[in-house]
């Protein structure tokens, strides 16, 4: 792993244990679909991929956690959100 990649991946680590369980809500691709959650999925795409390759599918992840998230607050589930940086309003 690149020395970037190491620092990715120390970053998304941190937010797993630290802030994760802390935030309230939980990542809506995960909810609508299963499997594992965008953070966790990202993590694997850096791992094997470093930060420059990983980018567009980590971008692709987003915007498919981002229709998860509209899709479940538009059927009325609460405490979903997603984890990348697109802003989507969620209830807690």
């Amino acid at each position: 792993m690149s020395p970037l990649a190491r620092v990715v991946d120390a970053a998304i680590v941190t937010y797993q244990r630290r802030l994760s369980p802390r935030k309230g809500y939980t990542c809506a691709h995960l909810v609508a679909h299963g499997g594992r959650s965008c953070s966790a999925d990202v993590r694997d795409v850096v791992r094997r991929r470093g930060v420059v390759r990983g980018a567009v599918p980590t971008v692709l992840r987003f915007a498919a956690c981002y229709r998860a998230a509209t899709m479940l607050t538009q059927t009325g589930v609460r405490g979903v959100c997603c984890c990348g940086p697109i802003p989507i309003p969620f209830g807690s």
